[in-house]
Parts: structure tokens; C-alpha cells; sequence
């Protein structure tokens, strides 16, 4: 079934990240995999080209059916497969409500995040002003809080939109698990350290572990002040 299935992606992307956790957790393993250099500029290939006029991955194909943006394609990927694997959208009227607020505050906490991170990385050191890096991280900061707050509340040993694992988690888990990467401090969020150990020993997430981040398990120390 998975056969007819290609994914252009990129070691420690969190958007490629989310596909993957969506194939695995739909049962889908088998797929076209294809892993791209994004230092060897890769992703401007033409078989990228091909399947994403933008020149990004994650790049999905299912037959004919092309599906790039990856919140799209773990929606897709859920309602082309309600029955297989684990059922991503959950029954209850207000799981299900909760699991949508927060897949789309998803994207402002991965904004925050990568604002301070590619900063860092595209920015020559010499260029860079200290008010835009304070700025950043003080808005990331903020965002953190706001997620610790809702880990508190749905409590001890949740997932992020009550006792289920939903999309809300395939979509969310990648960039908590990039804060930790860049150095964010477990002591100062325990509640997205406890969010994070638990969640990162589930099968769908250690089989789609970004390659390089197993390789060399020493991040960075970016977000350490955040």
C-alpha cells in the first residue's frame, strides 16, 4: 500500500518530521524514501522541483496525489487511512476540539522558534544585533510559557490534547524535541521535559529520529538563556 508512497525530506526538519510520524503511526512503513542534503543544497534538485514548485520538503506523492505542506499531509494521510494504525483524530467532542487549537498555535510555536534559531544560522555573527536576538528570545520565551501552562493543566503524563496521542502531537512533538536540541533547559520547562522524555520513546517517533541527531547526540547551546 505504501509502495506507491515517495517523501523527499531532510535530517532534523520538524515540518518532514511530522509526515513520518504520520506514516509510522498509520502503519505505512515501505514508502519511496528519499533523504536530501540540505547542506549540499539538495532540495533545489529537480526531482524536488518535480513534485514541489517551491523547492521544499517536505515533498509527498501518493500515486498521482501530491500533498507538500506537511500539516496537509498528515490530515491526508489520517483520512485516506481512518482504519489502519492509530486513529489520529479523536472521538470526544472536546479532545478533538482541543487537539485543533492546538495543532494550529503549532505553527506560531514553531514561528517563535525558528525565528531565534535561523537567526543564528543565517545571520553572519557580525551582523547580528543584539535587540533582534533579545527580541526573539524573549517572544519564544513568552510562547514557552504559554505551553507550560497547558501541559500543566491537562496534566502529569498527557499527551498535548488530553489522554490520546493525536495529530496534535505528530505536528507539535518535532519542535519540541528541536528546543531540546538547541539546549532549552529541562528544569526551567518541566513540563515540556516530561512532555518530551515520555513522547520520545514511542515507536513511531525513535523509527523516524533524525538520522544526523543519532549520529552526533551533542546539540547545540543556542536556547540555553531562553
Amino acid at each position: 500500500m505504501a509502495k506507491n508512497m515517495t517523501l523527499l525530506w531532510g535530517s532534523g526538519s520538524p515540518p518532514c518530521w511530522r509526515v513520518m510520524i504520520a506514516l509510522e503511526e498509520k502503519k505505512l512503513q515501505g514508502y519511496n524514501s528519499r533523504l536530501l542534503s540540505f547542506d549540499k543544497e539538495e532540495i533545489k534538485s529537480q526531482e524536488v522541483f518535480n513534485i514541489n514548485p517551491r523547492g521544499q520538503v517536505p515533498s509527498f506523492k501518493h500515486g498521482d496525489v501530491i500533498v507538500n505542506e506537511s500539516y496537509a499531509a498528515c490530515f491526508y494521510l489520517e483520512s485516506q487511512f481512518k482504519s489502519q494504525g492509530t486513529k489520529l483524530i479523536p472521538e470526544s467532542t472536546e479532545e478533538q476540539a482541543l487537539m485543533y487549537q492546538r495543532m494550529f498555535e503549532g505553527l506560531t510555536f514553531y514561528d517563535k522558534l525558528t525565528a531565534v534559531i535561523f537567526y543564528e544560522y543565517y545571520v553572519p555573527e557580525g551582523e547580528r544585533l543584539a535587540s533582534a536576538v533579545k527580541r526573539h528570545k524573549e517572544a519564544l520565551s513568552a510562547e514557552l510559557k504559554l505551553w507550560e501552562g497547558y501541559l500543566h493543566k491537562t496534566g502529569s503524563g498527557s499527551n498535548l490534547a488530553g489522554k490520546h496521542f493525536t495529530l496534535a502531537d505528530v505536528v507539535i512533538f518535532p519542535t519540541v524535541a528541536t528546543l531540546f536540541r538547541f539546549g532549552l533547559s529541562e528544569k526551567r520547562y518541566p513540563r515540556l521535559g516530561e512532555y518530551y522524555a515520555l513522547l520520545r520513546e514511542r515507536p513511531s517517533i525513535k523509527a523516524s529520529w533524525p538520522p544526523h541527531w543519532l549520529e552526533n547526540t551533542k546539540g547545540q547551546d543556542t536556547l540555553t538563556d531562553v
